[in-house]
């Protein structure tokens, strides 16, 4: 079966333009590569810029709340009440034994002075009061010891007790303050990735639109040329010409056989029985 004589001049324009097509090889740089990877998002960036940062940024709260613990360890004990006494408690024992030992001495100044207008100053009578009030005097200055003592005791004690009580709390606090250090700030990095990546992936949603809009402009010849040469075919009485090539998202590779193989399929169909 020859060719037509109408469809000569235009199988030997399509000839030409395959021939150009297919010698000269096709940019992928323009559709691939890197530059169609979306990079790091600002808030990716600043995600890990924090978390970076803030590594350990608890640590000051948590050795607050250790020393609080070994404060309160050290409120403890038979002996926790020392630390806790007061250095003027001599002092003001010293003084109120003092005051006592002036009035205890007006007091035995008072027994002479009533023996001496009642003429028994040295007598028996004298001795008998004397002594009852040494005695009285010596009960009541023990006493007045102990009792000053006893209350610095119970101060310190209770100083003790209440140290324990507030290192306690503290330590509690910065703990809690610890906990929600960290907390915080991986609340603050889970977010500003997620938002990162969220912002990331719409930036690599349009790389990827605008390397599939240039690979079909790439491809964009070769597609023209396999719907050339269908048209061709169908002219020329052949039966069915091959399908048309999807250009967008088919491989190089893949679309250059493709086409070449559809007009291959022409051209032996146009030229290979001649007579």
């Amino acid at each position: 079966m020859s060719l037509p004589d109408y469809l000569k001049d235009t199988s030997k324009d399509f000839a030409k333009q395959l021939t150009a097509a297919t010698s000269v090889p096709i940019d992928t740089t323009k559709f691939t590569g890197r530059q169609f990877v979306a990079g790091e998002d600002p808030m990716q960036t600043q995600a890990i810029n924090l978390a970076t940062s803030g590594v350990g940024s608890y640590q000051p709260f948590l050795t607050a709340a250790q020393a609080a613990v070994g404060q309160q360890a050290a409120s403890t004990g038979p002996q926790a009440f020392q630390q806790f006494m007061s250095p003027f408690q001599q002092q003001v024992i010293d003084t109120t034994l003092q005051d006592f030992d002036r009035q205890a001495a007006m007091g035995r100044q008072g027994i002479r002075d009533q023996a001496a207008t009642a003429g028994a100053f040295g007598g028996g009578r004298e001795g008998v009061q004397m002594a009852e009030f040494d005695a009285s005097n010596l009960r009541n200055r023990a006493s007045l010891l102990a009792q000053l003592q006893q209350q610095g005791f119970t101060q310190a004690q209770n100083l003790a007790q209440q140290n324990f009580q507030n290192q306690g709390a503290l330590a509690a606090q910065q703990m809690g303050l610890s906990n929600f250090q960290r907390g915080s700030l991986g609340q603050d990095v889970s977010a500003l990735g997620n938002l990162g990546a969220f912002r990331q992936g719409i930036t690599q949603a349009q790389l990827q639109a605008d390397a599939q809009a240039a690979r079909a402009g790439a491809y964009e010849p070769m597609g023209r040329l396999d719907q050339y040469g269908a048209g061709l075919g169908r002219l020329a009485g052949f039966g069915s010409a091959p399908a048309p090539v999807d250009m967008g998202g088919a491989s190089p590779l893949a679309t250059a056989l493709s086409t070449a193989t559809g007009i291959a399929g022409i051209f032996g169909k146009l030229y290979g029985n001649r007579t």
